[in-house]
């Protein structure tokens, strides 16, 4: 999957949009934004049963590395830096949910009706809409030691080693987790 256009020769680096925002200029910011917004948005999306809650993660995961933007080392990809702040989001969304479900018993706004597309042919649309929800539903149901790897590479287009740095593991280990999760879907698309 596609990860977006290449940055120009004349586009800043990240370290000089990092380098920008620490001394204040919006533009630094807003270049980070625009150039990562859509990889962070698809890994919460992907972790995250609701499109308004990974739009919310999403927002969070900036506002908390801009916060920290002095920490960042421009020796290492932005992209894992950020793609790492997100999926911490993601998992503390996770339990204030299951916090939240716990206190209230409350049924999730998952199950309001959807609003059909208009499409030419739509038997087709809703067989694709259907099959993109039953794989997103069974990535949400993995285990995260399963899910972030395959999210990370299959989805974000990571390489096996800079996932392990931004799980803080090894490339080993993210290649096993990657095998397994595959299997997993596998029998759970099956099954």
């Amino acid at each position: 999957m596609a990860i977006g256009p290449p940055p120009s020769p004349d586009d800043p680096t990240d370290a000089a949009l990092v380098a920008q925002a620490l001394a204040g200029r919006q533009a630094g910011y807003s270049g980070l934004m625009q150039r990562h917004r859509e990889a962070v948005f698809r890994l919460a999306r992907n972790h995250l049963p609701d499109e308004a809650d990974a739009l919310d993660v999403t927002q969070e995961s900036f506002v908390s590395a801009f916060a920290a933007l002095h920490r960042y080392d421009p020796a290492r990809p932005f992209r894992g830096w950020i793609l790492h702040i997100a999926l911490n989001r993601c998992r503390d969304w996770a339990r204030r949910r299951k916090v939240r479900a716990f206190f209230t018993f409350a049924k999730p706004l998952d199950d309001a009706l959807h609003i059909a597309e208009g499409s030419p042919d739509p038997e087709a649309a809703l067989g694709a809409n259907q099959e993109t929800e039953k794989l997103r539903q069974a990535i949400a149901a993995l285990p995260a030691t399963l899910k972030d790897p395959l999210l990370l590479c299959a989805v974000e287009g990571l390489s096996q080693e800079e996932a392990a740095q931004v799980l803080g593991t090894h490339r080993k280990a993210v290649e096993t987790r990657i095998y397994r999760a595959r299997q997993k879907l596998r029998e759970m698309l099956e099954g």
